[in-house]
């Protein structure tokens, strides 16, 4: 479930943290529609690194996660796995599973499928009904966010809080089950709303973490350097410049910064750039010397060392094997 703290928990600025998501991106990749009648086992996720989204149209469903940690979810009942992985929906907890893809699918529209596997016989009471999606979570320079995501991330706790969010669960129940004339890309546009009220929820709830990443942005003044830094990858920020952000000297600011996050600001800065440009350069296909240059680098050699450096191989080698590298590391805990 989301962590939610106390009401006095220090929470980030919101304006700040607005800021700082509008450039996260939760694209739905692939939908199924999944029919099926106890007993039954589904496994998910065998591709790290893409979240995955389920919604309980009629249930109950189990869900187990790669820690073996078992959730039991109801009609109305919605989650979202920012990190993805292994995963299994099913009717009871002993239940043995089957891969999701050996399963044959029925198209509904461009990036929707059907999977029904109960017979006509089985009365509709008896089918459970869940809404799936496998997501693209594109935070840009905010990966660190998604290393301090919990491993499940539930829609339950959030209703209080968001009431608005009761009617779009409503629909997506409504659709799911009723299956009217375009329903699978109403369904679609519903989980990918959904998934991402999940995400801002648990920023807004103080994330779960006091350290870190987190904790900088709960610090005003090192939020200001954060937003500037996020703002403007590209400048040639000097210490000097970013403590002024800060409104302290450089040694103090320095000391904060690296106290409070676990690295230097230069480094920070490092890292962002490099992780935006093994997005675009991996995902976008921008060219490796307009990546340079939008990130401030004079020259391509310059640029290909320090993004060798930090990510541990050349930029090169995002356009032919992209699918196969890890993920960029960071220090944020």
């Amino acid at each position: 479930m989301l962590d939610r703290k106390s009401e006095n928990h220090s929470l980030p600025d919101p304006d700040l943290v607005s800021e700082l998501l509008m450039g996260m991106r939760l694209v739905g990749l692939n939908y199924n529609r999944i029919e099926v009648a106890p007993p039954f086992g589904l496994a998910f996720g065998e591709v790290e690194g893409r979240a995955q989204f389920h919604f309980v149209a009629r249930g109950p469903v189990y869900l187990r996660t790669l820690s073996g940690s078992l959730h039991e979810m109801n009609t109305g009942d919605a989650v979202l796995l920012p990190r993805g992985g292994a995963h299994s929906l099913l009717s009871s907890p002993e239940m043995p599973c089957q891969n999701i893809r050996s399963f044959n699918t029925a198209p509904l529209c461009n990036s929707v499928t059907a999977i029904k596997t109960c017979s006509p016989e089985t009365p509709a009471a008896e089918r459970v009904l869940v809404f799936s999606g496998c997501m693209e979570f594109d935070l840009g320079g905010l990966h660190p966010l998604v290393g301090l995501m919990p491993e499940v991330m539930f829609v339950g706790t959030l209703i209080n809080r968001y009431p608005e969010l009761l009617p779009m669960l409503e629909a997506m129940e409504r659709e799911t089950r009723q299956a009217r004339a375009g329903f699978a890309g109403i369904l679609a546009r519903l989980a990918d709303v959904v998934a991402a009220f999940i995400v801002r929820a648990w920023v807004e709830c103080g994330c779960g973490d006091s350290s870190g990443w987190i904790a900088a942005l709960r610090d005003p003044r090192l939020g200001r350097v954060l937003l500037a830094i996020h703002n403007n990858p590209g400048h040639d920020w000097s210490l000097a410049e970013l403590a002024s952000q800060m409104g302290a000297s450089r040694s103090v600011f320095a000391e904060r910064f690296l106290e409070v996050t676990g690295i230097t600001p230069l480094r920070y800065l490092t890292e962002l750039r490099m992780r935006l440009a093994s997005q675009w350069i991996g995902k976008e296909h921008m060219p490796i010397e307009t990546a340079a240059l939008k990130l401030g680098y004079g020259s391509q050699a310059a640029f290909s060392r320090a993004f060798k450096r930090i990510i541990g191989h050349p930029p090169g080698s995002l356009t032919t094997k992209h699918s196969d590298l890890p993920p960029p590391p960071h220090h944020i805990a």
